[in-house]
């Protein structure tokens, strides 16, 4: 049974950096990242502009694990951007900032990303949330890869925190989401059907220079380039930590639950990408607040019905896991809406209470940096 596979986690987010007084985008200065590093070593690193940050775990045994490094770690961020008057925020886009404002970061790989991908690469002022969990056998990962992807636009719906660019309400719930289609190579995974096929995919663009490795692979799941992990990369960049636990328990439990149905010949649901496109869209302009839809029934779900749905698939894996807790706080989330549907309450608060429309979105910062700091 599943009892002999470990289902470690790691998780990575990427922060902007704003000033603590006004809310405005800044750079990184190069003493705090000098700074960061020394305390934090490899589990910190400059993003591709200069205003960017990320962090990483290392592999967590569990959920609590994983919930105490990511604890320390935003702490440390945010104790050392201090010292610099900066504070760290959490989201997947910024409110007002231009990214023709941003510098890049001087380093080889974002050197080549900004020189191949052109004016796409410009506008990546976007941040994201990235989830891995130990599968070692790689068959096992492609196969989980394409059931898996069923549950990408719940995740995603979940996730949203960009309704706003550049100063204006984009009416979708992630923004992010539009702004990283750009670049090659994204969206649901494609359906494979072993790891020798993946390989020889991969090998077809490597092996004619168009890429150098499958890290230049930006599905919104993939296999890691780097550890034997399925790595979830759908999710916008979420403001409060225990969202990004949540979301991590859940992502873990499901994929147990994915594996422990392997064991007696079953499989989830799955759909050609064309459907399952359908509701990645629905989550990333609504969120979550017009359903999904539910293929098997030919009908739009609230998501309050997908979410005990769900719950009630992962609840003998959450128990293996003991990640109960974690994964309970879906209900919350559901409950208390999308980080995106904050962000718009408090903007059309502070507008009625008679602020500026600049004042409202320094409104909306001053409450990340909070939301930020929530549970460290």
């Amino acid at each position: 049974m599943a009892e002999d596979m470990e289902f470690t986690i790691g998780i990575e987010e990427e922060y902007l950096l704003v000033d603590a007084e006004t809310g405005d985008l800044r750079p990184a200065p190069d003493a705090l990242m000098a700074a960061c590093k020394a305390e934090l070593a490899d589990q910190v690193s400059p993003e591709f502009l200069r205003c960017q940050i990320e962090i990483g775990t290392p592999v967590c045994a569990d959920i609590s694990d994983a919930r105490a490094q990511l604890s320390r770690l935003r702490g440390s961020i945010a104790r050392q951007a201090a010292e610099f008057g900066l504070a760290p925020v959490s989201v997947a886009c910024h409110p007002v900032a231009d990214w023709r404002d941003q510098p890049h970061t001087d380093k080889d790989r974002y050197n080549r990303i900004w020189h191949e991908m052109g004016g796409v690469a410009q506008r990546m002022l976007i941040c994201g949330m990235h989830v891995h969990v130990g599968i070692p056998d790689r068959d096992m990962r492609i196969d989980l890869m394409n059931q898996f992807s069923w549950f990408l636009p719940q995740l995603l719906a979940l996730s949203t925190s960009s309704p706003f660019w550049q100063g204006d309400d984009t009416r979708l719930a992630s923004y992010r989401t539009t702004v990283f289609g750009g670049y090659p190579r994204t969206g649901l995974p494609p359906r494979m059907g072993s790891w020798a096929e993946y390989d020889r995919s991969v090998a077809a663009l490597t092996g004619t220079g168009v890429i150098e490795d499958a890290s230049k692979i930006w599905w919104d799941l993939r296999p890691s380039c780097n550890f034997p992990t399925l790595e979830t990369r759908i999710c916008d960049a979420c403001p409060r930590l225990s969202e990004t636990i949540t979301l991590a328990a859940l992502i873990q439990a499901t994929m147990r639950m994915l594996w422990r149905m392997s064991r007696h010949n079953l499989r989830w649901r799955e759909y050609d990408n064309f459907l399952l496109g359908e509701n990645r869209w629905r989550a990333l302009r609504y969120g979550m607040t017009e359903g999904l839809i539910d293929f098997g029934t030919g009908r739009v779900v609230p998501f309050e019905q997908l979410a005990e749905d769900w719950l009630a698939a992962i609840a003998e894996d959450a128990d293996a896991l003991d990640s109960q807790p974690a994964v309970a706080g879906l209900r919350d989330m559901v409950a208390k809406g999308s980080a995106a549907e904050r962000q718009r309450r408090l903007y059309a608060q502070a507008i009625a209470a008679g602020a500026g429309q600049d004042e409202a979105f320094r409104a909306v910062v001053m409450s990340l940096i909070e939301d930020f700091r929530r549970d460290i």
